[in-house]
């Protein structure tokens, strides 16, 4: 039991070690994340569309 008691303990000490990002830079990463992901989700929605086209080009 004492065992379990230190490693929590020592869990809560190293997590007030941590740099936590601030509320704006935060909103930036999600920003960028987000715009990142909707990006490529468009480009290779694009991309699968043209081939797709392609294929059925070639096979009629």
């Amino acid at each position: 039991m004492q065992r379990i008691k230190k490693f929590f303990s020592e869990i809560f000490r190293e997590m007030r070690k941590v740099s936590w990002p601030k509320r704006g830079e935060l909103t930036r990463s999600t920003i960028t994340v987000l715009s990142t992901v909707v990006f490529f989700a468009a480009f290779f929605a694009v991309l699968d569309l043209g081939i797709s086209k392609l294929i059925r080009l070639i096979l009629e």
